[in-house]
């Protein structure tokens, strides 16, 4: 028999988690495992856009854009290893309604390839059959990110005095590496090189017609 004045520590217990408990621990996770996720995606290297300009030749409109990004140390090794890598320029020109959805004026794609020849030492820029030879990346990555004269958009094609909005940026095309290389893209960031739509106002004036 226990001594009334012996004492008797009694463990204590966390209180048992009923099902709102659980479902709230459980969504604490997928919080922290959704946070820890969207600051990889934010950490993601990016493309920075400048210089957009429309300028006037001839009956047409060209764009001018730079770009400045380096390359992250995956897509370094593959290009290095002789995977080329292919970058998209994307415009694009809408005309605001107010009664109905915005007017898309022109959509234009201007796709760059970038690749390493190790025997002849060389990078080479494509552009359709075009090509230039660099015997240094940061000499080819400088001409890739400066896009000139491009021709986006033919003057029959919009109405002078009327306010466009303007679009571009660059991203690697990640449908155009190997197999492999595309399932890492989709879990690793370093695998991806996007710019965010760079937007700038455009109003193209009516030609000024000489007097008789």
């Amino acid at each position: 028999m226990i001594p009334k004045s012996a004492g008797c520590a009694v463990p204590s217990r966390k209180p048992a988690l009923g099902a709102s408990g659980r479902l709230a621990k459980a969504l604490g996770s997928l919080g922290a495992a959704a946070a820890l996720y969207l600051a990889g995606a934010a950490s993601a290297d990016t493309i920075q856009v400048q210089n957009v300009e429309l300028e006037s030749a001839d009956e047409r409109y060209v764009l001018r854009a730079d770009f400045l990004f380096e390359l992250t140390p995956p897509l370094l090794e593959a290009l290095n290893n002789g995977v080329s890598l292919s970058f998209l320029v994307e415009f694009e020109l809408t005309r605001r309604r107010w009664y109905w959805f915005d007017e898309k004026t022109a959509s234009e794609k201007l796709e760059l390839r970038l690749s390493y020849f190790p025997l002849a030492q060389q990078y080479r820029l494509s552009s359709g059959t075009l090509h230039l030879n660099f015997g240094t990346l940061a000499e080819a990555l400088k001409v890739l990110g400066s896009v000139q004269g491009w021709r986006v958009l033919d003057r029959d094609r919009i109405e002078n005095g009327e306010r466009y909005i303007g679009s571009v940026r660059m991203r690697l095309d990640t449908a155009r590496l190997p197999k492999p290389i595309q399932l890492s893209a989709v879990t690793n960031r370093e695998w991806t090189l996007m710019a965010d739509w760079k937007r700038f106002p455009f109003a193209p004036l009516a030609p000024v017609l000489e007097a008789r």
